[in-house]
């Protein structure tokens, strides 16, 4: 199976290694042509701004859009959140606008605001699972067909429409592959 990692910018490298630890083939996507043999892929943490603005230069963002409308499972961390979220708060600007939620970036504050904690996500695992979260955003609404998958601190921090996931927090920054395993199950049931 392969997993395609958007490697513009941020922490496609981290993803990269849990990918390849669990088994799959990491894929580093940079053009449009390598979605075409994808069993998913990974928007990754980093700056979404940039990123967005990356898709848009190197004409990625009508393919990758097509891909995850015709079923293409996606995960969004972080930034990568940002870039699927239908709208945001704080922000006039939208990317993918894929996914039934409303983010807002940055809503945990600045980088100095920056912090972790382990939480249990029954659907995700049995165990307690690190969450580390950077400049974080998180969702402020989620439409009806949205799993809530986790809150931290009252605020919706994982979320799941169908073949849609978006986490506020970086999985890829820690020894746990939790998510990535619950990503790679996701990209199972298309095939």
């Amino acid at each position: 199976m392969k997993i395609g990692i958007l490697g513009f910018q941020g922490a496609f490298v981290e993803h990269e290694r849990h990918i390849g630890r669990l088994g799959y083939e990491p894929v580093v996507v940079r053009y449009p042509q390598q979605l075409d043999d994808l069993d998913g892929i990974i928007l990754p943490g980093g700056e979404s701004t940039t990123m967005g603005k990356l898709l848009c230069c190197t004409g990625m963002l009508e393919p990758l859009r097509n891909k995850i409308q015709e079923g293409l499972p996606v995960w969004g961390t972080c930034a990568g959140m940002i870039l699927l979220a239908k709208k945001l708060e704080n922000d006039p600007v939208r990317h993918l606008a894929l996914m039934d939620i409303t983010v807002k970036r940055n809503a945990y504050g600045t980088q100095i605001d920056s912090f972790d904690v382990s939480v249990e996500i029954p659907k995700v695992s049995p165990d307690p699972i690190p969450l580390v979260f950077i400049r974080a955003p998180y969702i402020t609404e989620s439409g009806a067909n949205v799993e809530v998958l986790c809150k931290v601190e009252g605020h919706i921090v994982a979320a799941r429409e169908r073949h849609l996931l978006a986490t506020s927090f970086h999985p890829e920054l820690t020894d746990d592959s939790s998510f990535h395993r619950y990503f790679a199950e996701m990209c199972k049931k298309r095939e």
